[in-house]
């Protein structure tokens, strides 16, 4: 729980270094994700949902992004991005 909890931490400042909203509320039964209003970029995540998939739900935002090879992370997180980009 400790390192999901630190890697959600270093997804949601990384993606606010690459210009996101990270909105984080109860949502219902809706998954979250990202979304474009206007020219502003959003990720919405779930509270009622645990921290391992408000994770997931936020890595998959960042995959998406081309401007993410630039930025720094750390090597868990990185790895953790490379295999949504490439599962398997």
């Amino acid at each position: 729980m400790a390192d999901t909890l630190g890697l959600l931490q270093e997804a949601l400042q990384l993606a606010q270094d690459l210009g996101y909203r990270v909105r984080e509320e109860p949502l219902g039964d809706l998954p979250g994700g990202a979304c474009t209003v206007g020219d502003a970029r959003h990720v919405l995540l779930n509270l009622e949902h645990s921290v391992a998939n408000r994770l997931d739900v936020l890595l998959r935002a960042l995959a998406a992004d081309p401007r993410l090879a630039a930025e720094p992370k750390s090597r868990l997180l990185a790895a953790r991005l490379a295999a949504i980009v490439t599962p398997g």
